[in-house]
């Protein structure tokens, strides 16, 4: 009686060819992303229901009304334009962009007005925005 002998190979996974593939995917990701710069502004949020604070230096002062028009330190202007905005600003600021400003909105002005306006403000270069809020009327608190 003979026995035959059989021999079994291990069976061996190449992974070489997997990580070559990874290595393709990463490369191509990392040259075909775009990174954007974004603008930020800085903002300086108030708590609802903190104090009001007396302003101790000047300010320039932006009231967005309900129909999205613009009042810049009681003037208003003639139209609701960004650039009109911006020349608005320049003149009240007289060159000062260190000048704090502060935004007042109309609850029910439309949030485009608000973010226009921000975006006026960030890019005329201040860097000092404050926004106005009113404390709740019924006493009861604001959960955020």
């Amino acid at each position: 009686m003979k026995f035959k002998r059989t021999v079994r190979e291990e069976l061996v996974i190449n992974i070489t060819p997997l990580i070559d593939v990874v290595f393709l995917l990463l490369i191509f990701f990392m040259v075909t992303t775009t990174f954007s710069r974004e603008t930020r502004l800085m903002v300086n949020l108030p708590e609802a229901n903190a104090e009001a604070v007396e302003a101790k230096q000047e300010q320039i002062e932006i009231i967005v009304s309900v129909d999205g028009t613009y009042t810049v330190n009681g003037k208003g202007l003639v139209n609701a334009q960004a650039k009109t905005l911006a020349r608005a600003l320049e003149i009240e600021a007289n060159g000062d962009s260190g000048l704090p400003v502060l935004l007042v909105a109309d609850a029910l002005a439309s949030h485009q007005s608000v973010v226009t306006a921000m975006d006026v403000i960030g890019q005329s270069g201040f860097t000092r925005l404050r926004i106005a809020t009113a404390r709740p009327v019924d006493g009861s608190e604001v959960i955020n």
